[in-house]
């Protein structure tokens, strides 16, 4: 681990419920802190303050900020990988434009709660060697499933399946991400039916 990972890592992992819910007090309370006043503006003492904790209470879970807004930025990933394993549980629609639907539906919503923070996250966040294979994994876990889908999927024509998979894969979390948190966000809605249609125009033509 690298002096940089070291500055990140959480201090104390919790064991007890009541030290978990206060570590996730300090998280809530650090969203809502870095969306209002900006990254640099959202001082550990703020966090603390919002959280009703004292600063020594805080940092007994973290050491410093970056390492508060690396956790923000694994819990959104765990977030964003909870609602993909759901969908791939569930049975999915029959045509695959409405199987576009569903994953870019659901990558979309789980973007919406604040667009700020997203940005914050996505442009700011540190990112430690295990957050980076972590997305690396989810990916690729992604990726064969989609790929195990297009090849059994009689409307799918694109003949390289793997590189169509990643694209699509790629392409949707891309353009999700940047445009949910664009400075002037693109309607939901809108965003859902110009990529679903993009997509479905893409492997089945």
């Amino acid at each position: 681990m690298t002096s940089g990972e070291r500055r990140i890592q959480p201090r104390k992992q919790p064991r007890q419920v009541r030290a978990e819910l206060t570590r996730q007090r300090i998280l809530t309370a650090a969203a809502h802190v870095f969306a209002e006043h900006g990254y640099a503006a959202g001082t550990t003492n703020r966090i603390a303050e919002r959280a009703g904790l004292s600063i020594g209470s805080l940092y007994q879970y973290f050491p410093n900020k970056d390492a508060i807004l690396a956790e923000l930025l694994m819990r959104h990933l765990d977030e964003g990988s909870a609602v993909t394993e759901r969908i791939q549980r569930q049975e999915l629609p029959g045509s695959i434009e409405e199987v576009f639907r569903v994953f870019v539906r659901g990558a979309i919503e789980s973007h919406l709660g604040d667009p700020q923070l997203l940005r914050l996250l996505m442009e700011q966040a540190p990112r430690s060697t295990e957050l980076l294979e972590k997305v690396a994994r989810l990916k690729q876990s992604l990726v064969s499933y989609v790929q195990e889908l297009f090849d059994t999927h009689p409307e799918v024509r694109v003949a390289d399946t793997e590189t169509a998979a990643r694209l699509v894969v790629t392409t949707t979390e891309l353009v999700v991400h940047q445009l949910i948190a664009d400075h002037e966000p693109v309607d939901p809605a809108r965003l859902e039916n110009e990529l679903v249609a993009m997509l479905t125009r893409y492997v089945t033509e």
